[in-house]
């Protein structure tokens, strides 16, 4: 007799809204004007988003801020992560591996991941806020359920 059981359904969390970034700002950098232009507090989250094994292993980092007042909790994602592989076969030869979290948005630098019950108006503004900062080129929504490898956004 089952008394209850979970769907996937019930674990994931299909409520949260994505910005994509556009600049050539490293994480630090752009974290500290997020945190000025948006009055945030991002900070570096303990671990980074870690995918493959031993030697293969790809890392994308990952700042967290969470505003108890308005129950969101937003991220800040770097959507790339470079590799150097070197070569030694008679001379030392080094080329760097560009790897890409979300492959179908490789032109997006960065992801702000904001779960908690939000709006459009809401997004909207915080997009034109991103945008005032001189260094981004631009932010813009993403409409998350057309990704096909929105399953890496699940942390």
């Amino acid at each position: 007799m089952q008394i209850h059981s979970l769907d996937f359904e019930d674990i994931y969390e299909d409520n949260y809204y994505l910005i994509g970034v556009h600049t050539t700002l490293e994480d630090y950098k752009l974290a500290y004007l997020l945190n000025q232009e948006l009055k945030a507090h991002f900070s570096r989250a303990t671990d980074s988003l870690d995918f493959g094994k031993e030697k293969n292993t790809t890392s994308y980092s990952i700042y967290n801020y969470f505003n108890a007042t308005y129950d969101f909790n937003w991220f800040l994602i770097s959507n790339s992560c470079k590799k150097e592989s070197r070569q030694n076969n008679g001379l030392l030869l080094s080329s760097e591996i560009k790897n890409y979290l979300i492959p179908e948005k490789k032109n997006i630098d960065f992801f702000i991941k904001i779960i908690g019950e939000s709006d459009e108006e809401f997004i909207s503004k915080t997009v034109q806020k991103i945008k005032q900062i001189h260094q981004v080129i631009t932010a813009y929504s993403v409409d998350h359920t057309t990704l096909k490898s929105k399953d890496f956004l699940i942390f």
